[in-house]
């Protein structure tokens, strides 16, 4: 069953009578026990979680206490507007050189698309899709970008499965870029290259060889997995 607002505002009053050297830590998930709406700091959207399905009308987000390495940033409520749906937005760099395009292959214990081969992409937190993006190119590969130089190429709506929550996926090409890709976070990519466009391997996402073939063929945008 789903906990009330009230149950969850209780239960954190509860907690700091117990443990009131907490209450720093915990003012980045909740500003105001008492206020009507939780309120999450921005880095935290992207790693919350939803409440089960059928509480996504009215959603309630849950998140971690920050740790004091954080940055201050600003906050954001946790409702959502009745009749819309959450979308989960992700970024994609589709760098090619010479006719090939970089791919990274992720790792084989990954929970989504284990040894699959995959473009750089990330999702985004309380920021700018181009932000998103540089911030990943350079966390992931040690490629440094500038917003100005991304353009938006292609666009996949997407859902995953029945249930699962949507998503955008945004594809940017780069004019300019300094670096040469490096293993930056080998606990999630262990390989990157060049692949020949014409000829992508077999194991690569799904909707990312969609995404490339839309761009070649001109297209902006594709739909996958919505039911006509």
């Amino acid at each position: 069953m789903r906990p009330s607002r009230d149950h969850l505002r209780s239960t954190v009053r509860e907690h700091l009578g117990r443990h009131p050297g907490e209450r720093d830590a915990l003012s980045g998930v909740l500003l105001n026990p008492d206020s009507p709406d939780l309120v999450l700091q921005e880095e935290e959207v992207s790693g919350a979680v939803w409440l089960p399905q059928d509480e996504v009308r009215s959603p309630t987000l849950r998140a971690k206490p920050l740790d004091a390495g954080h940055r201050p940033v600003k906050t954001v409520t946790a409702t959502v507007p009745p009749g819309t749906e959450p979308h989960i937005v992700g970024v994609h760099l589709v760098l090619e050189q010479d006719g090939r395009v970089l791919l990274g292959r992720r790792h084989p214990d990954s929970a989504y698309a284990g040894g699959m081969w995959h473009v750089l992409a990330g999702h985004c937190e309380y920021e700018a899709a181009t932000a998103c993006l540089v911030r990943e190119a350079h966390e992931e590969a040690g490629l440094v970008l500038s917003a100005d130089d991304l353009t938006l190429v292609h666009t996949v709506h997407a859902v995953d499965r029945p249930g699962a929550p949507p998503r955008i996926q945004l594809f940017f090409h780069a004019r300019a870029w300094e670096g040469t890709p490096e293993l930056r976070e080998p606990d999630k990519t262990v390989a990157w290259q060049y692949w020949d466009i014409d000829d992508l391997p077999d194991a690569i996402v799904p909707y990312t060889r969609a995404a490339i073939e839309g761009i070649r063929a001109g297209r902006p945008y594709t739909e996958m997995g919505w039911s006509r």
